[in-house]
Order: C-alpha cells, then sequence, then structure tokens
C-alpha cells in the first residue's frame, strides 16, 4: 500500500487501536446505558475518527465480523458499504471537506443547525440514528453553540460521536455533556511496526517517520503522503548550516513554493524546521543554556504559527520563509 492509497476512516475496517476504548464502548451498548454523547480525545491521527466509524456501523446494524476486532463489521454487509459510500439514511457526518472535497476553514454553523432535525427523526433503517463530528475542534463559535443546542436536548435513539485533538479548546458546557473515551499515543516501536509493509519504505525512512508522528499512527501515514520525510531532510540542511545557510539553495526552496502544491510543501516545510528548532530549544533546556533556551523557543514559535499567519492575509509565501530565515540566523548569531 502506497501512502497515496491511505483511506478515509469510514473505509477502514481494520483497527490497531486501543481495545480498551472498545472494550467500554461495547460494554456500555450491553448494558443498555449507552450515552448519546461520546468525546473522542487524543492526538490527532491516533485513531478516533476510525473508531467512530467503526461504532457508528456497529450501531446502525452492519453485520458483526470478528476477523476485524471487537467492533468489527463485515466490509461486504450492505449497512457497511452505505457508510462507505455516504448514502446511509441514518448517518450524518460534520466534516472540513466538502462534497466536492474542497476543504475548509471551519465547520460552518449551517451544518450544525442541520442536527438537531436529523436527529429529531426517528431512524430509518437501522436501530439508531448516528451523527460524526470531525473534528469538533474545527466548528466556529456559532456551529459549537449550535451543536450544544442538541446535547442539552438527548435524542432518543441517537448517538454523537464527537472527534477532538484539543478537547481543551471545546466549550466547557460542551465537554460536560459527552462521555469521554481518551485515546493513548503510541510507542515509536509500534508505530514503525505498523508502517512495515504498509508503505514500501526502507527501514530508516520508517523509524524517521516513526519518530515525527510523535504517537500518531494515521499522522505517520498522512506525513509520508505529504512529502515530509524529504521536507525533513530540507529542514535539517538549512539549519546545520546556520547562520551562514546558501542563498541560492534557499532561493530554489522558496521558488517551490508556488500554486497549490507549493502551498502543501511550505505548510509541510515550516512544520519540519519548527518541530527540529524545537528539539534545539529542549537540547538547551537539558544543557542549562538558558539564554539559548530563550532563542531557540522564540524562533519554534514564529515557525509554527507563520503557516497560519500566512493564510489569513495572504502573505507570499516566498518572502514569509526569507523572513523566517532571517530570524533565525539571527538567533544562531547571538
Amino acid at each position: 500500500m502506497s501512502a497515496s492509497e491511505a483511506p478515509h476512516p469510514r473505509e477502514v475496517f481494520g483497527y490497531d487501536g486501543s481495545e480498551a476504548v472498545e472494550t467500554a464502548f461495547q460494554e456500555s451498548l450491553d448494558r443498555g446505558r449507552l450515552h448519546h454523547a461520546w468525546l473522542l480525545t487524543g492526538p490527532e491521527g491516533v485513531g478516533k475518527a476510525t473508531f467512530a466509524y467503526r461504532a457508528a456501523r456497529r450501531l446502525l446494524g452492519a453485520r458483526a465480523d470478528a476477523d476485524y476486532g471487537l467492533l468489527g463489521s463485515d466490509p461486504h454487509d450492505p449497512v457497511s458499504r452505505q457508510v462507505a459510500s455516504r448514502s446511509h439514511p441514518d448517518l450524518m457526518v460534520l466534516e472540513l471537506a466538502t462534497d466536492d472535497g474542497k476543504p475548509r476553514k471551519s465547520i460552518p454553523v449551517d451544518d450544525a443547525r442541520k442536527l438537531p432535525e436529523f436527529f429529531s427523526k426517528a431512524p430509518a433503517s437501522a436501530p439508531y440514528r448516528v451523527a460524526i463530528v470531525d473534528a469538533a475542534d474545527d466548528m466556529n463559535i456559532n456551529a459549537a453553540n449550535a451543536l450544544l443546542k442538541t446535547l442539552e436536548e438527548p435524542p432518543a435513539r441517537g448517538v454523537l460521536f464527537l472527534v477532538s485533538h484539543a478537547p481543551g479548546g471545546l466549550l466547557a458546557t460542551i465537554r460536560s455533556r459527552c462521555r469521554r473515551l481518551a485515546f493513548a499515543p503510541w510507542s515509536e516501536a509500534r508505530i514503525q511496526d505498523f508502517l512495515q509493509g504498509r508503505m514500501g519504505l526502507g527501514a530508516d525512512e520508517v523509524s524517521r517517520l516513526a519518530q515525527m508522528a510523535k504517537g500518531a499512527p494515521g499522522r505517520a501515514l498522512s506525513m509520508a503522503e505529504g512529502g515530509a520525510l524529504q521536507a525533513d531532510a530540507v529542514a535539517h540542511e538549512i539549519l546545520s548550516r546556520l547562520p551562514d545557510a546558501d542563498d541560492s539553495a534557499l532561493l530554489a526552496v522558496a521558488d517551490s513554493f508556488r500554486g497549490t502544491e507549493g502551498q502543501k510543501r511550505f505548510d509541510v516545510l515550516l512544520e519540519r524546521m519548527a518541530d527540529q528548532v524545537h528539539g534545539m530549544a529542549v537540547r538547551a533546556s537539558e544543557e542549562g543554556a538558558s539564554a539559548e533556551i530563550d532563542r531557540w523557543a522564540r524562533a519554534w514559535e514564529g515557525l509554527a504559527t507563520l503557516p497560519r499567519e500566512v493564510e489569513a492575509v495572504n502573505l507570499d509565501r516566498a518572502d514569509a520563509f526569507f523572513t523566517a530565515i532571517g530570524r533565525l540566523r539571527q538567533a544562531a548569531r547571538v
């Protein structure tokens, strides 16, 4: 399987995630004490959305298949096929992607306002009606307030799954009305085992991806697809030569930021540079070099926020890149 073939969570049937969360959910279902709202928390890419679709298929009546784990369903069951094709009448999904595949900056209030009407109806063909919000962090404040109205009036035979990578940013009133399932980060060794044979990569590349993924196997897959290995090498070359990075090489890098694909390369490179600079700050802390900690911490903050600033005010990516390089050179010279 190549990185470019990484499937959407609704199409995933095998599950390498936490058996504990599936057990907790299944026990709640078996006891007839199923909570109406579940908050799925943990790092992005750790399997929360995959779990949500697995649980949804179970609630919608897909035929169980133990070969795919505790909440596993038969991929050929009609319910499974409907979920995969986004045509099940008792499943509603709120996400950034639109029907034409274009991502949005946030999940708008109009989408969230559809939830009360959806849950007000009896299930059309299943035991339950199910909604998935992937991710709740992507809702704007108006959408969050609209969602809260649904939580305040729990629907009969309705279950809501909220995927959240940063639950601290959600409204406290949303968090308090949900049962939380926490998904723990994976070890690097476990991610390496997960990647082996999937990506067509060598052992060194798999090891680097596992280290960069920070406990999230899905993140490792998306990083491989997004060219993170190459960007990491470029970031290392730039940072290792500071403050005297090769201007001609930097110009070539900046020239690659044009167009839609250029934006992706810009975002990935800045992310890899920020991660490596963060590592430099951590090493400075371990060595007790307080002055270096401050310099590299400030440099890391600038790199981490720059892609959002560029997108927000439509800055030229090449100009923003050279501004970042200037700051890094200054930090390296002090």
